[in-house]
Parts: C-alpha cells; sequence; structure tokens
C-alpha cells in the first residue's frame, strides 16, 4: 500500500494502517523525542502519546501542508517540549543525583546526534555557525525565542529575524 493510501486508511480508522504506521515512523519520531528529553522511560511514554495523538488527530492532517512525515514530527517535538516544561519533568530533573549531570549536559548539547534522527545533518551542517546554534535551540531544545535571545546575549528581534534567515536558507538547502 503507498503512503497516500495508507494516510487516507488511517484518517478511516484502519487500525492495520495504524500498526503500519507506527512500523515506519516509531523509530525516526522515537529519536527526535529523546534528542529533545534526554531520558529513555519518559522518551518512550511521549512517543505513545505522540501516536496516541497521531491516531485520534489522523483527520486533520492535510497533505496541502506539508508531509506526513513533517506532521507526525511536529506533533513528537511539541508533545516533548510540553512534557520538558511540564511540573512534574521539572520536579523530577531537581532531585536527581550529581553523576546524572554529565549524561544530562552531553545529551542536552548534543546538536549532531539530535540533527541526524531525521537526517538534517548534512542540511544543517553547510548553514553558518549563528544558524547551527538557533536551529539547535529553537526547534532541538525547545527554546523559546525569548530564551534563545537570553541565552545567545541578543536582541529578541535579531533572533526572529536570524531565524527567519536561517529557515529560509535550511529551505533552499534542502529543496535542491
Amino acid at each position: 500500500m503507498q503512503q497516500d493510501g495508507l494516510i487516507l486508511e488511517l484518517q478511516k480508522g484502519n487500525q492495520k494502517a495504524f500498526e503500519r504506521i507506527y512500523q515506519l515512523y516509531s523509530e525516526s519520531t522515537y529519536g527526535i523525542i529523546f534528542s529533545i528529553i534526554g531520558e529513555k522511560d519518559i522518551a518512550e511514554e511521549v512517543l505513545q502519546d505522540v501516536f496516541m495523538k497521531i491516531w485520534d488527530n489522523a483527520d486533520s492532517y492535510d497533505s496541502s501542508k506539508g508531509r506526513f512525515f513533517t506532521w507526525i514530527l511536529n506533533i513528537a517535538r511539541n508533545a516533548s517540549i510540553d512534557k520538558i516544561r511540564s511540573k512534574s519533568f521539572k520536579n523530577k530533573k531537581q532531585n536527581l543525583a550529581a553523576d546524572n549531570f554529565v549524561d544530562i549536559l552531553e545529551s542536552k548539547t548534543n546538536f549532531s546526534a539530535s540533527s541526524d534522527a531525521i537526517g538534517l545533518k548534512k542540511y544543517i551542517e553547510i548553514l553558518k555557525p549563528v544558524c547551527k546554534k538557533l536551529i539547535d535551540l529553537l526547534f532541538f531544545k525547545g527554546y523559546t525565542q525569548k530564551e534563545t535571545a537570553e541565552e545567545l546575549e541578543m536582541p529578541l528581534g535579531t533572533v526572529k529575524t536570524r531565524n527567519r534567515a536561517c529557515i529560509n536558507k535550511l529551505r533552499e538547502i534542502v529543496g535542491n
């Protein structure tokens, strides 16, 4: 069954189509979730939540607005960011033992692993260093534009303008 047919079957509530979608996309989706959250158990929990959202909201997918995989990744990214912003996640982070801090810092700064999870590394590597940092903070680590401005010590308007320019450059590179 080709992808468009599979998506249509999913939108009709076909459980076999959902199972196939899970087989096709769960591994790469988990990679993105894990790169944002950095904890296996929580990433697996969020993955299940993401696929429940895909099942519940399949009819909201519109192919004219983008690819199906992009739609799934947006759901995964948003669910991951929601999780790390949740009170329970923040409280859990405060109670970690000191020996875990090295692993957390490494996973949070491991830009190459997070960008490679969906094959973007080769495209992002072409970008200027400031674009790499902006994309890492805004899209892979879930920072807001305000938080990014504070982290990079630059005006909010500059972050917004550079982000727009970087995304346009990335679109141009990927489109070729």
